[in-house]
């Protein structure tokens, strides 16, 4: 029967991303959530929220966190695939991202992985364990919500990123293709040069790293370059990377702190892609590791390989639901 259920999901995925704009939306609840952290701060986190059909059995929560230079619209194919499945899904623009708060600071991944925390216990008063699913940035934030809230955390799947203070890292950050790690860190300067070319900024990402590209539509891109050009968008967006030397010395102390992250974990790849071999990264900051490669394709894992994508995240989380 659960086998039955995934084929379904994959074929009503494969209907809907025949056409970009025709993804069913008719469950979702989008909405600007305000939220006070335990930090002190006071945040406004727009978030999609898509519960199961009202017949269907109830397997949990999934909280899926985007990356950058995208926001929750990036898992517009797989949010209702999975709450088909039974899964209530809430996707949020993270702290900086579309139509959420901008604030000055706060871009360290193990603060945003409390604003993940405060939503989901505070706003939504979910006390169960959730499986939380995270793409590039957001997948950065997902290790940090696994390991701060292990007890809360069923398990946790993420990918298409290096984490700061791993050896992979190391590797990454050097590297030609991560060019932009460094440009976006630079004070003032990027924003300077990209106010006005958000557009061709952001294009230069989905060219430069995609394998798939029949996703990538100019409505897509010029979607996205309304989003960063809101104001502070730009700035709260490269606020990520500066925070990298924080999020690396953070890391390594919660590591050497605490060990590896105990929670079942995911690790999640296009297998066309530079971080391809990431899973021995994932290993080494978490104990019980499975793999998700996907073949033929390259960053964005839920646009170009939405299928796929749905069938790899199902399948684990059906094992610790």
């Amino acid at each position: 029967m659960y086998l039955l259920s995934i084929c379904f999901v994959l074929l009503n995925i494969a209907a809907s991303f025949a056409a970009e704009t025709t993804f069913d939306t008719s469950r979702w609840t989008q909405s600007k959530i305000p939220i006070a952290n335990p930090s002190g701060e006071s945040l406004v986190l727009n978030t999609i929220d898509s519960p199961p059909r009202s017949n269907a059995t109830q397997n949990g929560v999934i909280l899926i966190l985007h990356g950058w230079p995208e926001t929750s619209h990036q898992f517009r194919h797989v949010i209702t695939p999975l709450s088909d499945a039974g899964y209530r899904v809430i996707v949020p623009d993270y702290r900086g991202a579309g139509l959420s708060s901008k604030p000055k600071s706060g871009y360290e991944k193990f603060q945003m992985a409390e604003d993940m925390h405060t939503l989901i216990q505070s706003h939504f008063n979910i006390s169960e364990k959730i499986h939380v699913v995270g793409n590039d940035i957001g997948g950065m934030i997902a290790w940090a919500y696994s390991a701060r809230y292990p007890n809360d955390t069923a398990s946790v799947a993420w990918g298409e990123v290096p984490l700061p203070g791993t050896v992979f890292w190391e590797e990454i950050y050097s590297s030609p293709e991560a060019y932009h790690f460094s440009f976006n860190a630079v004070p003032d300067l990027p924003e300077a040069l990209v106010t006005g070319k958000e557009r061709t900024y952001i294009q230069s990402f989905y060219d430069g790293v995609s394998v798939k590209t029949h996703w990538i539509t100019d409505e897509l891109v010029d979607y996205y370059a309304h989003q960063f050009s809101r104001p502070g968008a730009l700035r709260a967006g490269f606020e990520l990377y500066r925070a990298f030397a924080q999020d690396v010395k953070e890391n390594k102390e919660w590591l050497e702190k605490n060990g590896k992250v105990k929670v079942p974990t995911l690790g999640m790849f296009g297998g066309a892609f530079v971080l391809a071999n990431g899973g021995e990264m994932v290993r080494e900051v978490a104990e019980a590791v499975e793999d998700l490669v996907i073949p033929g394709t390259g960053h964005w894992l839920a646009e170009e390989s939405p299928g796929e994508w749905v069938e790899g995240v199902l399948k684990f989380v059906g094992k610790h639901s």
